[in-house]
């Protein structure tokens, strides 16, 4: 028997990663990998069963079961089918077990070696987290070679959602992403199908659906142009040398950026973010990097409204604390502090701003998810906001956009 296979394709079925996660563009034939990862693994452990998931009970019945059979029949494996309860069972080869995320509340009653998750990252992401814990609470039939057991993930990116947050974000031991481009099924799929996507849809989804990357899919990304690879930096701080603090005032919400700099180019390497108010943020950066002499960027407000309930302004108790402030009379329009930040991020093919993201986590997820809300401004109501403001205040302040001088002659006649 002979199954042809893409290479991401290959490199999903034979993962033996317990958390494998093929994420792909349309038409890169996940579902084709995944329903081959289930029977293979259900014909290496006749004995166990296999459970295979899809969002909704309509996807069970129209794809997954037809596509089963489909992949047996060719396979020449000899099976019959439970319609009622949703299992195929596989002719000296075990059971395969479907069931759907919508209620992830029903993952119960049953246990498996092995499971396929079929387009995760279309479930919101409270329902995916849910269903995710569930799976992987079903999957403990022990395998007579002592192997691990696994959850392998087929699916197309919708944005920095559960799968970008468990895999990427957080990503730990087992967790592994194989990326599938379309381009990379290119052979099986219709003449035209590629070319339509690009007509169909704008850069930033292509991206997803067609490249399989994650992206903002949320319209009018603030920083499009940010990406946690090509914007990376690795660097960290260096004994005495001089820090550049990015801070944002919010009572109870206080951020700080650390930034040093590599020539002239801006490298963010630590963030604090959640402090309590200004004394806080002082004492705790007073304390951390003692020895270093260290610039405060901050939010401008700062210098009448309170964020301590005292008396005294928030630039007044950074001055106290030894540090030097540098601050305009007015923070700049937001509309500026983003344009500072994206010709800082990518312009004209150089990315000079470049962030750690192990030092930076918050930061980067900031930078990737924040999106305009109606009103054509930032939205603030996600909670992305504190944190990438203070890093703005630093880059507004020592990038500035330059605006040309309008020069008027004035010509008198004789």
């Amino acid at each position: 028997m002979r199954v042809e296979l893409t290479a991401p394709q290959y490199d999903f079925v034979t993962a033996a990663d317990r958390f494998p996660a093929m994420v792909a563009g349309f038409g890169a034939g996940k579902t084709h990998a995944a329903v081959t990862r289930a029977l293979a693994l259900k014909l290496q452990y006749p004995k166990q069963s296999v459970a295979y998931y899809l969002p909704t009970y309509d996807l069970v019945t129209t794809i997954a079961f037809p596509r089963f059979m489909e992949t047996l029949e060719a396979w020449g494996l000899p099976y019959k089918q439970n319609k009622n309860d949703k299992i195929l069972h596989v002719e000296n080869a075990g059971s395969v077990i479907f069931r759907t995320m919508d209620a992830p509340e029903r993952i119960i009653g049953y246990e498996v070696a092995d499971s396929l998750v079929d387009e995760l990252d279309t479930l919101p992401e409270d329902k995916a987290r849910t269903a995710w814990n569930k799976i992987i609470a079903r999957n403990r039939q022990k395998k007579p070679d002592g192997s691990a057991n696994t959850v392998g993930v087929a699916t197309t990116p919708e944005g920095f959602r559960f799968v970008y947050d468990r895999w990427v974000r957080n990503g730990g031991p087992g967790y592994r992403i194989i990326k599938a481009s379309t381009l990379s099924n290119a052979a099986n799929l219709p003449d035209g199908y590629i070319d339509s996507l690009r007509a169909t849809y704008p850069s930033q989804l292509l991206a997803a659906y067609l490249d399989g990357e994650f992206v903002n899919l949320v319209a009018g990304s603030v920083y499009p142009e940010f990406d946690r690879a090509k914007n990376a930096s690795s660097e960290r701080i260096e004994p005495s040398e001089p820090l550049h603090v990015g801070m944002d005032f919010n009572v109870g919400r206080m951020s700080a950026v650390i930034h040093v700099l590599r020539g002239d180019d801006p490298h963010a390497v630590m963030e604090h973010t959640g402090v309590l108010d200004t004394p806080a943020m002082a004492a705790l950066l007073r304390k951390r990097y003692e020895g270093h002499k260290v610039i405060v960027y901050p939010d401008a407000s700062g210098a009448s409204r309170k964020s301590n309930n005292a008396s005294e302004s928030d630039l007044a108790v950074l001055r106290q604390a030894g540090f030097s402030v540098r601050a305009n009379p007015s923070n700049p329009r937001v509309k500026d502090l983003v344009l500072a930040m994206n010709k800082m991020i990518h312009s004209e093919g150089v990315r000079r701003y470049r962030v750690n993201p192990a030092g930076c986590p918050d930061l980067v997820e900031s930078m990737e998810k924040q999106a305009y809300d109606k009103h054509g401004e930032p939205d603030k109501a996600g909670g992305l906001d504190h944190v990438v403001d203070a890093a703005g205040y630093f880059m507004a302040y020592r990038y500035p956009i330059r605006k040309p001088a309008t020069v008027i002659k004035l010509g008198f006649a004789a």
